[in-house]
């Protein structure tokens, strides 16, 4: 009986969740996730083709098509799919990108496109999700932050900044949501085989340095993030709000 009820705190059954840039990588890892804890999955991206692809290897899943950095579309998508399909109960902000050269060489667009995927659009959908579920009561919506929120690393600094705005930006949400029955909290990956990472797992060098700087001695596996988004998402962490949950094998621990 107990361990029932200890599942049940877990179960997603019945519940709606819409994941922004989620046709690869971490994305697509934390649909397939939460899909498998119960919930209705709603993949989300730029390319309608990427995404009926995804799709198609999840049961049931349903796309929405938006850009997450433009403001208008991403109210007219969540207002729509809210009127025409459901309530959104859960909401992952998923959407990055990565550049990465010398601080004192970085160009300023590509400062200005990490500003507008990596934290704008964590503000536009967030805001658009949470006016529904302040409605309702209660939301769980969960930002992908990184191992880069608490910790920089040569050649990325505009990252760095993006993701520790990601971080203080949860808390703000909570700090603001809470009282509506939203829980808001982040995931802060450490260093995951990824096609965002694809040219560092590639380097057997940097791999070298991060076996030896991780405690765990590895990569992680997308996979093995999905724990801390069902937990997340789910009735487990109701009291839960405004914190950031280090996936990292360890690396924010050590020096």
């Amino acid at each position: 009986m107990e361990e029932t009820l200890g599942l049940q705190l877990f179960d997603l059954t019945g519940k709606r969740a819409l994941v922004t840039g989620s046709s690869q990588g971490i994305g697509f890892a934390l649909a397939q996730g939460l899909a498998a804890a119960g919930a209705h999955v709603v993949l989300n991206g730029r390319d309608g083709g990427k995404l009926a692809e995804a799709a198609a290897r999840i049961p049931g899943a349903a796309t929405l098509a938006f850009d997450a950095t433009d403001h208008d579309a991403v109210r007219n998508a969540v207002d729509g799919f809210e009127a025409e399909v459901g309530p959104i109960d859960i909401l992952v902000n998923n959407a990055g990108m990565q550049y990465r050269t010398p601080l004192e060489d970085f160009p300023a667009d590509a400062f200005e496109r990490l500003l507008q995927t990596n934290v704008a659009s964590v503000f536009h959908v967030g805001q658009a999700v949470a006016r529904h579920m302040i409605g309702r009561g209660r939301g769980k919506i969960i930002n992908i932050a990184s191992v880069q929120t608490a910790l920089a690393r040569p050649g990325i600094a505009p990252y760095t900044a993006t993701k520790g705005a990601v971080g203080n930006l949860t808390k703000g949400m909570a700090t603001d949501w809470a009282k509506h029955g939203l829980q808001c909290n982040a995931i802060a990956p450490g260093y995951f085989d990824t096609p965002l990472n694809a040219a560092l797992v590639a380097d057997p060098t940097f791999s070298a340095w991060l076996e030896k700087r991780t405690p765990a001695g590895r990569w992680g596996k997308v996979e093995e993030l999905v724990g801390a988004c069902i937990f997340l998402s789910s009735d487990a962490s109701s009291f839960v709000n405004g914190h950031i949950l280090y996936v990292d094998g360890g690396i924010t621990a050590s020096l």
